[in-house]
């Protein structure tokens, strides 16, 4: 028994060596070790917690909420060692007060990553976003590929990758093609002379998305008689397409057969035309 009660008393001991201490406030060896503890169990417990969740989630779901989770991972460690050091009998308010012009110092440096943290969470839970889906930032039309705690990657159309801070998409405007459905009207403009068959013109318009890949044959083109210009008559192409990323090449496509059909029909697209007049000073 002797000999239980010195191994004890020699833990104690261990257990109660300071490291860190003043006036109100002392850490132990022992703190140490049941903050060390209490993470452990932490982790346990949240890897428990995330495989039961995500096993009945989607792949997609799985890893937005694997994201999510790993931000929870650091807020829980932060929670346990707080508890164990208010348990200890370590007074908080001091160690916060002492650090309180460091975490303002900190967070002025980092107000832009929680704000991206904060942002990313919100686009995982309320689905504004989702990967595969087409925006418009910044000018730039982006195919998102994958959507992280801090940024979303996306691909431009010149095959770019593009790192979008998630802020962004709570502080601009941002316009999903893709968000109500993956169909989109896109449109193409031409001009005829005057004089031209306007019957004739319309039947070869829409003659020409025929067979253009990318182009949906339902709902069926449209095309509007749009204006009477200085040198033209003004035409335009609307069409229908679920592959709004590819959108330059299948422009191009219907350009390339519109002046196919203008040639072979021997409709005129003219350039434009001024007419100058000189006055002589008498």
């Amino acid at each position: 028994m002797e000999i239980v009660k010195d191994v004890v008393k020699e833990i104690k001991d261990l257990l109660g060596i300071t490291l860190l201490g003043g006036e109100k406030y002392t850490v132990t060896v022992g703190t140490v070790l049941m903050m060390i503890i209490g993470c452990i169990i932490a982790y346990y417990a949240l890897r428990l917690i995330r495989s039961l969740v995500t096993s009945r989630l989607s792949k997609v779901d799985k890893r937005k909420f694997t994201s999510i989770f790993t931000f929870v991972h650091y807020i829980v460690y932060v929670i346990v060692i707080m508890v164990v050091l208010s348990s200890s009998g370590v007074d908080l308010t001091v160690l916060l007060t002492a650090s309180a012009a460091l975490f303002v110092g900190l967070g002025f440096a980092l107000q832009y990553l929680f704000q991206d943290i904060i942002s990313g969470i919100l686009i995982i839970l309320d689905q504004s976003l989702h990967q595969g889906d087409i925006i418009q930032i910044n000018d730039k039309v982006v195919k998102i590929y994958e959507i992280r705690l801090r940024s979303t990657r996306g691909v431009t159309k010149n095959e770019k990758v593009m790192i979008i801070p998630n802020h962004k998409f709570l502080t601009e405007n941002i316009f999903n093609f893709t968000q109500n459905s993956r169909l989109n009207r896109e449109f193409v403009k031409v001009g005829v002379a005057y004089g031209s068959d306007v019957e004739l013109v319309t039947k070869l318009l829409k003659e020409s998305v025929s067979g253009v890949e990318g182009v949906l044959e339902k709902p069926g083109p449209i095309v509007f008689f749009e204006d009477f210009g200085d040198s033209a008559l003004m035409f335009g192409l609307y069409f229908y397409t679920d592959d709004t990323f590819n959108e330059p090449r299948i422009k191009s496509d219907i350009r390339y057969k519109i002046d196919k059909l203008f040639r072979e029909n021997k409709v005129t697209i003219p350039f434009p035309q001024r007419d100058v007049h000189l006055f002589q000073e008498k």
